[in-house]
């Protein structure tokens, strides 16, 4: 019988998935998908003395580490990888009652993590609607003239947790004149002017920023006198 490498030493049963057809030196049965080597030659589980344990495929640490923290026997599986020239782990045997014991864990702390992920979220909704309520009273001290829909308007496009915008910059978060200015800026550009067509026409991005800038600041001076806005193409 042609003798398989021997895999480098674990703590504990070491068990391979043979790259070849394998039978048991023992009981002679197979081919075997799991083997150990004693001494050389394969065994099959049975024979081992493993034959009572489960495959627990790797993948999931939690589920793995406490499998085997709740398994009086376990071993490590591995399969030698040709191309790297080395043994590479793929999962362990694990008694059969550990594993359930492990999963019921594991489940109790994915409902307590779903349970926090709630209310993360909805401490995050409530900062949310606070920060942006802020943005926008900033956006009305700055530009009285500004519609209420509009300016909270703005500033929940501005404050969009994760977007990038301005609002959630650090000079946003802080709510500094600059950001909140540059916030109610770039809504007018695209909402009150023809910036988007232009863009849209293929006119470059300098030279449609050029042609509306007149009808930004028309509309910007009036909100900022707290009249009726106003405006126009530039």
């Amino acid at each position: 019988m042609a003798m398989m490498a021997t895999p480098p030493p674990r703590t504990g049963p070491l068990v391979v998935q043979p790259l070849k057809r394998r039978h048991c030196g023992e009981c002679r049965g197979g081919p075997l998908s799991l083997l150990v080597l004693e001494e050389g030659a394969p065994r099959c589980l049975d024979c081992a003395d493993l034959g009572h344990l489960v495959f627990l495929a790797r993948g999931d640490t939690a589920l793995t580490r406490r499998s085997r923290e709740e398994s009086g026997l376990s071993a490590v599986v591995v399969r030698f990888n040709r191309r790297r020239s080395r043994y590479e782990r793929q999962g362990m045997l694990v008694e059969e009652a550990a594993l359930a014991r492990a999963e019921a864990r594991c489940l109790a702390d994915a409902e307590a993590r779903r349970r926090r992920r709630l209310r993360d979220a909805r401490r995050r909704a409530v900062e949310d609607v606070r920060f942006t309520d802020a943005f926008a009273r900033n956006i009305l001290r700055l530009f009285p003239g500004c519609p209420d829909d509009r300016a909270w308007a703005i500033a929940a496009h501005a404050s969009v947790r994760g977007s990038g915008r301005v609002g959630r910059s650090a000079a946003g978060r802080a709510l500094s004149e600059a950001a909140v200015a540059s916030a109610v800026r770039a809504a007018v550009r695209h909402t009150e002017t023809p910036y988007d067509e232009l863009l849209m026409s293929g006119v470059a991005r300098h030279e449609a920023r050029r042609r509306i800038a007149s009808a930004v600041e028309a509309t910007l001076a009036t909100w900022r006198e707290g009249g009726p806005a106003g405006g126009g193409e530039g």
